[in-house]
């Protein structure tokens, strides 16, 4: 599936990534579904305290609040995305266990600080795998 995403929100994905590293940084992916079009990346803190440089956790009530909030704001969920600490940007096993159907999650590979690569999965129906989604970058 092809996803678009304005430059200046990648950019924002991007700044958040390397204002996280050495730790994963985990964020909402808003827009409009119909059209799939990424309009706003909301980065959300990670609130894991004993592994964060490879996992990440968002209290429920802040992904709830956080969530109602855009769409209060006429926003659709499209996916999430996070970021890998001096790995690829391929989906891990854990990853793919923890995805829901019909949400695009964008992997940001960041190496030593610097991101390197931006990848977008999609977790395939019988939840065997994630299929590549294609960012498309508008200007």
């Amino acid at each position: 599936m092809d996803l678009k995403i304005p430059a200046a929100e990648l950019q924002k994905l991007h700044a958040h990534a390397q204002e996280g590293y050495p730790y994963e940084v985990v964020g909402i992916l808003a827009g409009d579904r119909q059209h799939p079009t990424i309009h706003k990346v909301v980065p959300l803190i990670n609130e894991r305290a004993d592994s964060p440089q490879n996992r990440y956790v968002v209290s429920g009530f802040v992904l709830s609040k956080t969530e109602q909030a855009l769409e209060a704001a006429g926003l659709e969920i499209l996916g999430y995305y996070h970021s890998h600490p001096d790995h690829p940007a391929k989906y891990s096993d854990f990853d793919r266990d923890h995805a829901l159907p019909n949400m695009s999650y964008v992997i940001v590979s960041v190496y030593n600080g610097t991101v390197s690569e931006t990848c977008a999965w999609r977790l395939q129906e019988d939840r065997s795998a994630m299929d590549a989604d294609t960012l498309l970058l508008e200007e």
